[in-house]
């Protein structure tokens, strides 16, 4: 018999939350075969048998929310786990009241006396997540039911306390129902990602005092240059978009303005000196934000490698956890989807984000001529808690010389 525990994807994540069984009870499984798909506070991904053997008990029902290392399922025909299961390339330890040593050839095995016992309120345990809720909105969780194991609260307990009279006001204060039954509506839940996206949307706007600045960048330049390179780009492997080049004069202007590439801890501010870009990637049911480590160390050409591999990867949930933390800037293209600009919120710690534009044919006014050129809106969002609109200004007024005149060298 084997335990198949949930995973630690990450040192900083104690919870993860199961989306969809692959197998069922009774179903023969292969080593390395897809067997759960869980959500985390960081990443999505499918989580693959650690044996072969035969279902033979699930004991985490889809959509419910359990710490790392909890027994989610029972694989029998298997030899049993009794110190470390390695499952997607996460060592997972088991719970235990003494710290576990980490296994030979798996490097940086959590403490996991200090994962599984947090401090907090009645001696149960509390998520990140769960603190970071009852932190924004001033909740004593002593006074929410907890409906876990061990009577643990769980996001969805806050999410349910919450929605209850306790907080939200009433019809009879003014607030309106959304539906009576008998309404032609369809009432769905959120899914665990669409929830995750909402709580740090929300957590993002309470943190930063949000202002924008936006540019009109003419990509002639980059077209020119992108339309003489491709075919050479493409024979070795890599694809020249406009991404790629934005990521490169991002990645240059971040380190002439380090301002951008900061967080703010209380009063003091903490200046990055790795710049670790993050491109968003739109999904079915949301978006995710892969990071690229030392952007401004890199080709133009392993930019091009690098941001087809993360968007690949995202879109088939085969990302790692290290690969969607540490981001100190993020780049967001609604133009993708053919939006003229936008107004993205900013990626926490983070103090920016830029959205790219259309690149769309427009007539414009160059030398008292009227001409047509590729044009794009760009727009920085930043913290004006660190960033005022002059310094916003000074970096996309850098960041659009740098695409206009950009050097063919670099290619």
């Amino acid at each position: 018999m084997s335990d198949v525990l949930m995973p630690q994807m990450g040192e900083s994540i104690a919870e993860g939350t199961i989306v969809r069984w692959m197998k069922a009870v009774g179903d023969p499984v292969d080593h390395d075969e897809p067997l759960f798909e869980i959500s985390t506070d960081k990443v999505d991904a499918e989580i693959p048998s650690p044996h072969a053997g035969v279902i033979t008990e699930i004991r985490v029902r889809e959509g419910e929310t359990v710490p790392v290392h909890t027994v989610v399922a029972v694989i029998s025909g298997a030899p049993g786990t009794t110190e470390v299961t390695h499952t997607a390339g996460v060592a997972a330890v088991p719970p235990s009241t003494d710290a576990v040593q980490a296994a030979p050839g798996i490097p940086d095995a959590p403490d996991a006396s200090r994962i599984l016992r947090p401090s907090a309120p009645r001696g149960v345990f509390l998520s990140p997540v769960v603190k970071k809720m009852a932190a924004v909105h001033g909740i004593d969780v002593t006074r929410v039911r907890g409906t876990g194991s061990g009577g643990r609260v769980t996001k969805k307990d806050v999410d349910a306390y919450l929605a209850g009279p306790s907080s939200s006001p009433t019809p009879a204060q003014g607030r309106q129902p959304l539906y009576q039954p008998g309404d032609n509506v369809r009432v769905e839940k959120m899914s665990v990602m669409r929830r995750k996206i909402a709580d740090r949307m929300l957590t993002s706007l309470q943190t930063s005092a949000h202002i924008y600045s936006a540019y009109e960048i003419d990509f002639s330049r980059v077209a020119a240059l992108r339309a003489a390179h491709k075919a050479r780009y493409d024979a070795e492997g890599a694809n020249l978009t406009y991404t790629a080049f934005i990521a490169h004069a991002v990645s240059a202007t971040l380190r002439e303005f380090p301002y951008a590439n900061a967080s703010v801890d209380g009063d003091q501010i903490v200046y990055r000196d790795d710049i670790n870009l993050g491109i968003a990637v739109a999904l079915e049911q949301g978006l995710i934000v892969p990071v690229i480590r030392q952007a401004d160390r890199k080709s133009l050409k392993e930019l091009c490698v690098a941001i087809a591999d993360l968007a690949q990867r995202a879109r088939s949930r085969q990302l790692k956890v290290e690969e969607i933390e540490a981001g100190t800037f993020t780049i967001t293209n609604p133009g993708i989807f053919g939006g003229l600009w936008g107004l993205p919120i900013i990626n926490q710690p983070q103090v920016a984000i830029l959205a790219i534009g259309s690149i769309d044919k427009r007539a414009v006014v160059v030398d008292d001529q009227i001409v047509i050129r590729p044009m794009a809106y760009t727009t920085l969002g930043y913290d004006h808690r660190l960033i005022d609109g002059a310094d916003g200004g000074r970096f996309l007024q850098a960041l659009k010389t740098r695409l206009e005149q950009f050097d063919e060298s670099l290619l």
